[in-house]
């Protein structure tokens, strides 16, 4: 396994843990969901630091171990996934500025991925494929496009929290010079001078 890989694989062992860790302490009901916040804040770094799709991986290993321990739902997995994918592209475009502040502003994009898309997803796919009688019942009274903006309502109050966390763990992370030892496009560089010689 080369050092960039190698350095992914560490880093999303690392977030994983913490989004794990974290999942006890720092969570709140909303209709059948279970929000939360600390998985929004681990999408911003994993986006940032990983890119979309090993930040995905790290939203699915997280939902998935929350779903085993019992302190998830289903909805982990549209309420994670968009948003890391969302956070990872974005970060593509604002990844070459100078200034720290634009530079990790694609991890307050997160709520894009989990909001918009997220719930959008969860209240017209995963509600009626797993059969949540609960939501589907108040899809039945108010109406899809009704219920839609609620659910979005509570969707934002875990993942907004959760992105600025993110973006403001990254300011700090930048400003600490922890980044720099955490660079992965620093590993590649690496390993292409050693690929040389």
């Amino acid at each position: 396994m080369d050092s960039l890989a190698l350095r992914k694989l560490s880093l999303l062992t690392a977030l994983t843990a913490l989004g794990v860790i974290i999942a006890p302490l720092l969570w709140f009901p909303f209709l059948t969901t279970k929000a939360f916040p600390g998985q929004h804040m681990i999408n911003a770094l994993a986006g940032v630091l990983l890119g979309p799709w090993w930040g995905a991986a790290a939203a699915i290993l997280i939902g998935l171990i929350r779903n085993f321990l019992g302190i998830g739902t289903i909805y982990a997995f549209p309420g994670g996934v968009p948003g890391a994918i969302v956070v990872g592209l974005a970060y593509l475009l604002t990844r070459r500025s100078r200034n720290p502040f634009l530079k990790y502003s694609a991890a307050l994009a997160e709520p894009i991925g989990t909001v918009l898309i997220g719930g959008t997803l969860s209240i017209f796919l995963i509600a009626p494929a797993v059969g949540d009688l609960r939501l589907l019942g108040m899809i039945e009274e108010y109406g899809v496009y009704q219920l839609l903006p609620i659910f979005w309502a509570g969707w934002a109050a875990s993942s907004v929290p959760g992105a600025v966390l993110g973006y403001a763990v990254l300011i700090a992370l930048d400003r600490s010079r922890i980044l720099e030892q955490l660079s992965l496009r620093g590993a590649t560089s690496q390993a292409r001078r050693t690929g040389r010689s």
